[in-house]
């Protein structure tokens, strides 16, 4: 089955494709950016049973079956919920990949599960990082990158264990199937994940320009739900960088091994520009 790329040919219609792109590019530097987002996280911290205490956050903290907890000294606090808290705090078992943020001075913590480990992330607006973001490079959009596919379900999910950013870390993910799709007459497929929208698809994967020009560990691509006859679209135009392409404080999922693609995919966001001196230290 031969899929090539959605036709767009006429001139108003590539400018709308352009606008469009424009404004889902914009939007997506945006939320990078946010206050409180990647850009903002200053630390990375594993919680043990053993109590400690981290530069960067307020309390004692330790974890275990019950979920992590925190001892506030007498002149510290946290915001729970909308609530100012003192002294002890349990938070309760967090579940894989979710997690809550309270309010700190500064900014934000995140208190996190993330392969198997509870993790502290506190995220400040004025970390350098974040204050000197210079935008993310692109590949110019082209239509050519907008490519039509099918969704082909496995049985049942697959349950699939990937690596991970961090080293000895591991995620597991349930793939629902693949997606077949061509570039240049080529036939590929991508193992599919489940998206943060119902019925979408998310895809992770690297390319022959992984290392070159795009960030060498990993991509992502969202993909919308398929239609009844399992039809997708994957825009690679907006295959964009996972948080680890900008701070080390990432614990970013690695592609399967069998969506490395053979093929140099010329769409999409490149390596990150490089950061400040100021702010080398804090990604070493």
């Amino acid at each position: 089955m031969s899929i090539d790329a959605v036709p767009s040919t006429a001139a108003d219609s590539r400018s709308e494709f352009h606008e469009e792109w424009q404004q889902w590019h914009r939007r997506h530097e945006e939320a990078r950016a946010d206050p409180h987002g990647f850009l903002a996280v200053t630390g990375l911290h594993w919680l043990t049973p053993a109590p400690q205490q981290f530069p960067d956050v307020p309390g004692e903290w330790h974890t275990g079956d019950d979920g992590p907890v925190v001892i506030l000294g007498e002149d510290e606090q946290l915001v729970v919920d909308g609530r100012q808290i003192w002294g002890r705090h349990e938070f309760g078992p967090i579940a894989e990949r979710a997690g809550l943020t309270v309010g700190i001075d500064g900014g934000v913590l995140e208190v996190a599960r993330r392969g198997g480990h509870d993790i502290l992330r506190p995220r400040r607006p004025d970390h350098p990082l974040r204050a000197d973001y210079r935008g993310t490079p692109t590949y110019p959009p082209h239509p050519r990158w907008v490519l039509s596919g099918r969704f082909v379900p496995f049985d049942s999910p697959r349950s699939t264990t990937v690596g991970a950013a961090v080293e000895g870390l591991t995620h597991v993910y349930d793939a629902p199937g693949q997606i077949e799709f061509a570039v240049d007459g080529v036939p590929l497929r991508l193992t599919a994940f489940n998206g943060g929208t119902p019925g979408s698809l998310s895809v992770l994967f690297t390319d022959a320009t992984s290392g070159v020009t795009t960030y060498p560990a990993n991509r992502a691509l969202t993909v919308g739900a398929p239609d009844e006859q399992g039809r997708v679209t994957l825009d690679f135009n907006r295959a964009t960088n996972l948080p680890c392409a900008y701070t080390d404080f990432a614990t970013c999922p690695l592609p399967p091994a069998e969506n490395r693609l053979p093929v140099a995919v010329e769409a999409g966001e490149k390596i990150p520009y490089e950061p400040l001196a100021d702010d080398a230290a804090g990604r070493s």
